[in-house]
């Protein structure tokens, strides 16, 4: 094989690769990127983010008094600490960032390593957790409670 040959073989691979490389770039770009969600009951606005929000969470009848309930698909938990008092918080755990269990007798409870937090203000009361759950805004209109 000539020298001109071997050098015309040699740019042929690397543009194979450089090709094989850049669809292998693409496809991982497209993958990693951001969802465009078309609103409905999945899609919930963060306070302050300019969206209408709104997205109904329960009836207040599905709330116990002090007690809550994890919308895991939300990332919120509804707590009831006390009759018509109804609070807010972001599930997830300050700690390592888990998703919250449950909320019994008024403790919010993380299953990764036993962090609890007060059902009424989000504030740690036990485990690694030093952090306060961050709140998140509701409104209770009537029996439904709805993210603001």
């Amino acid at each position: 094989m000539s020298a001109a040959q071997e050098r015309r073989t040699l740019l042929e691979r690397r543009t194979v690769v450089l090709a094989v490389g850049a669809a292998g770039a693409a496809a991982a770009l497209t993958a990693c990127g951001g969802s465009d969600r078309s609103g409905g009951a999945e899609s919930v606005e963060q306070p302050g983010s300019g969206g209408a929000g709104g997205a109904v969470l329960a009836k207040t009848a599905d709330i116990p008094e002090g007690g809550g309930v994890v919308f895991a698909a939300q990332k919120v938990v509804v707590t009831q600490p006390s009759a018509g008092e109804f609070k807010a918080f972001s599930a997830t755990c300050t700690h390592q960032g888990c998703a919250v269990k449950d909320v019994v007798d008024n403790v919010i409870t993380c299953p990764c390593h036993n962090s609890t937090f007060d059902a009424a203000t989000g504030s740690p009361t036990g485990g690694p957790a030093t952090q306060p759950l961050p709140t998140r805004e509701i409104s209770v209109a009537g029996d439904s409670i709805t993210l603001a």
